[in-house]
């Protein structure tokens, strides 16, 4: 992708129940081929990480990104209680985007990480106007996602993986010393950049401004989930999913082979592709294949 987004074309607030989702759109959304709808990982993170995929508006597919509701620009409710932070109610706000931007009769998901497991819920019910489907370092199961967690942690520095457990026994992972021994996994699984690009600084900052949605989620750490979704899986509703699908993953992803794997088992139309000099961010680690794979994907889908 290009270092800078394109200028989006418009950008705003859609009302949400009585809350506000924040959109940027880049590109004419009234043109014949479908438009490219982002959507975000976490969950908890912010669109700014994923900014670069605008750039595909240059070659005529334009592109939304949005922040999820409790994050970013969009309205942040640090007081909702656990029950409120549902799929369910991601899945609405997406609904109603699609519904308010005027492109649901005629779009394509792109998902990235918890982003890539929402759009695939999403696709399951078989929307009439979905076109094609994303899947970026998307785990398909979180149970599978811990699973693994405990074999990417166990290759860790021993005395790193011991700071870890110390500190999520005594509950004390707000503490530097957690979020250095942190450090070291993101490192090496979620983006392998150096220095880390601007955009997913700017998505850091702004989930730990507020990390509500992503510890009642989530949990303090991508390796140590304990949030609501700990147990919650895609595989028995991927044979749904009835639209051409593009999964991708890195070689050295958090998003292990063991995790993904499901979507190439069970998904009908799916491509895999593994990006070898890739962890969770190939966007940022390999940009022009990147780039490249999505254009022939979406090309594809024209013919």
């Amino acid at each position: 992708m290009a270092v800078a987004a394109p200028r989006a074309r418009a950008k705003g607030w859609l009302p949400f129940r009585e809350y506000r989702t924040w959109y940027r759109v880049t590109g004419a959304t009234d043109v014949r081929r479908p438009t490219v709808v982002t959507v975000h990982g976490g969950p908890g993170s912010t669109h700014d990480y994923l900014l670069r995929t605008a750039a595909l508006s240059e070659d005529g597919w334009p592109v939304v990104h949005y922040d999820q509701l409790g994050n970013g620009a969009s309205t942040h409710l640090p007081d909702a209680g656990a029950d409120f932070w549902t799929v369910e109610l991601f899945l609405d706000e997406l609904d109603n985007l699609l519904r308010g931007l005027g492109v649901a009769d005629n779009y394509v998901l792109l998902g990235q990480s918890w982003g890539g497991m929402l759009a695939a819920r999403h696709a399951a019910d078989r929307p009439a106007g979905l076109r094609g489907l994303i899947i970026a370092n998307s785990p398909a199961s979180y149970p599978l996602w811990r699973q693994e967690m405990e074999v990417l942690r166990a290759a860790l520095p021993p005395e790193v993986e011991k700071t870890l457990r110390e500190h999520e026994a005594a509950g004390t992972t707000s503490s530097a010393e957690y979020t250095d021994a942190v450090q070291v996994f993101n490192d090496r699984h979620v983006c392998r950049v150096r220095p880390w690009p601007k955009e997913y600084l700017a998505t850091t900052m702004e989930t730990a401004n507020d990390p509500t949605v992503y510890h009642t989620m989530n949990g303090p750490s991508e390796f140590h989930v304990i949030g609501t979704l700990k147990d919650w899986s895609l595989e028995d509703r991927l044979p749904d999913i009835a639209v051409p699908t593009l999964v991708i993953s890195g070689a050295h992803d958090e998003a292990t082979p063991v995790t993904v794997r499901p979507f190439n088992d069970l998904v009908p139309n799916v491509r895999w592709e593994i990006f070898d000099d890739s962890s969770h961010m190939p966007h940022f680690e390999e940009p022009g294949r990147f780039r490249a794979t999505l254009l022939e994907f979406l090309k594809g889908l024209e013919s």
